[in-house]
């Protein structure tokens, strides 16, 4: 029975709100150059980096995406985790070391020095352009929360977190990023264990009940060969390893965290330290999901037609009074950690990778942050718009993860070509960058491939092109 009240739940949410965004900005007063604007100084410990690195790994397409896999399906999605802990070890062993040699501030700087200007450009362009769409699909996450909770329109809800994870994040740069992470990492998953102690509670018979409903739902593993079935033990392991690969390896929305700590050895212990949190995070979930699939069974409870909605209407329409509203802004935390990382590498690769390059020598320290700011204020609006075309994407989960999977392939490709190769210049690694990326759109869209393969066929094609032109070009 639900109270007749919902004061102190969205008391408890914009008390959340407003102390994040408080909180966020007052480390205006450490940001006095870019490296602090966009590497926090390189001052932040490797834990909190870790939490970091998890919050813009998950974000809300974690918290209410996830459990509909395990609602509608099981628990497969962890073979792709499994695929991302190789992944981490790849990352420390081939990428870490070519990052710290010299001070960057993209991973598009890697790019310059070994091919030139052009290929810094093109695969700096290229993640603009991916970040862009696949938080547009995250901002549809959270317009559905946002309006399950205050019954405002898509638009209204996208504006409102946008304004303020904006806020925080043009005022206190990387380091308000890490440490609202932080706190917001531990907000949500113990808004998550708060919720699965109370749908437990709700169910006759708790955990044994559901253990008996969901009985095939606790399968992990499948092993057949398939490469139109999107969960598979082989589309996990290897699809899961080079989409981390490319995601934490050449993406500067996680490389950005990376290069943030103080020295390699801090950021390899971040990495490697954030998969045993996102393993248990996933679990967490996918666990929520089949207690959640239980209930409606038990109380013969249609689906909601959006999917997504199943995990935040729950919270909001089942848990007592005071907890939803700690979940619900737990959802929120995850959706505004994401959010403003996003903003925070959006703004430093157009100010490094473009602006800086373009107009040499043009100001001090003080110009520099202003132009970083305003860059920021740019991107929180193009996220506005691309949230609104966003909305008819389907699945926020699988929607931001195939998105992301069709040009993590060319990305990862080209760096390969660069890190693994000598021979290969800019040119052969331009045309084999668009050339794996049309390839990755046609079997985006012309083939039943399931997208946990894509970044490997991406990868391949790419890594092959090159090495194929650079035996007919010469740059």
């Amino acid at each position: 029975m639900r109270w007749p009240t919902r004061g102190v739940d969205l008391s408890v949410i914009a008390l959340y709100l407003a102390g994040i965004t408080w909180f966020g900005a007052q480390f205006r007063k450490s940001q006095n150059t870019l490296k602090d604007y966009f590497l926090g100084g390189k001052t932040a410990p490797w834990w909190a980096i870790a939490l970091s690195i998890v919050s813009a790994e998950t974000s809300t397409l974690t918290v209410i995406g996830t459990p509909v896999l395990s609602f509608q399906g099981n628990f497969g999605f962890l073979q792709v985790v499994f695929g991302y802990l190789l992944a981490r070890i790849v990352i420390s062993i081939l990428f870490l070391p070519a990052y710290f040699r010299g001070e960057m501030y993209t991973a598009y700087e890697l790019m310059r020095r070994r091919f030139g200007e052009r290929i810094r450009k093109l695969t700096a362009g290229t993640f603009l352009i991916l970040r862009a769409l696949a938080e547009g699909v995250r901002v549809v996450a959270i317009a559905l929360v946002i309006s399950i909770i205050l019954g405002t329109g898509e638009k209204t809800s996208i504006l409102v977190i946008l304004c303020l994870t904006l806020f925080y994040t043009y005022e206190g740069g990387m380091t308000a990023v890490i440490w609202t992470d932080v706190i917001q990492m531990f907000l949500y998953v113990a808004g998550a264990v708060v919720s699965f102690v109370v749908i437990l509670h709700e169910i006759p018979g708790g955990w044994q009940h559901v253990t008996e409903v969901g009985a095939g739902k606790f399968q992990i593993f499948d092993f057949g060969l398939s490469f139109t079935r999107t969960y598979t033990f082989w589309a996990g392991a290897i699809g899961g390893c080079f989409l981390t690969t490319a995601s934490h390896g050449t993406e500067q929305l996680l490389v950005q965290r990376l290069l943030a700590a103080p020295t390699e050895r801090q950021s390899r212990a971040a990495l490697m330290a954030s998969w045993v949190v996102i393993f248990v995070q996933f679990t967490l979930f996918l666990v929520i999901g089949v207690c959640l699939f239980t209930f409606y069974s038990d109380h013969r409870l249609a689906a909601p037609s959006v999917p997504d909605r199943i995990y935040p209407l729950f919270v909001w329409e089942h848990l007592p009074v005071g907890i939803s509203g700690l979940v619900i802004a737990a959802i929120l935390a995850a959706a505004m950690s994401n959010l403003s990382a996003a903003l925070n590498s959006l703004a430093s690769t157009t100010v490094m990778d473009f602006l800086k390059p373009l107009v040499k020598g043009s100001g001090g320290d003080s110009d520099w942050l202003r132009r970083a700011r305003y860059a920021t204020v740019l991107w929180a609006a193009v996220l506005f718009f691309v949230g609104l075309l966003a909305r008819q994407w389907g699945s926020v989960l699988q929607a931001g993860l195939s998105i992301a999977s069709i040009i993590y392939g060319s990305l990862l490709g080209v760096f390969l070509l660069g890190l693994l190769t000598k021979r290969v210049g800019e040119k052969a690694a331009m045309i084999a960058m668009v050339a794996g990326l049309a390839l990755m759109l046609y079997v985006r869209f012309a083939t039943p491939i399931a997208w946990t393969w894509y970044v490997l066929i991406g990868t391949s094609a790419t890594f092959a092109v090159g090495l194929a032109v650079s035996v007919w070009t010469k740059d």
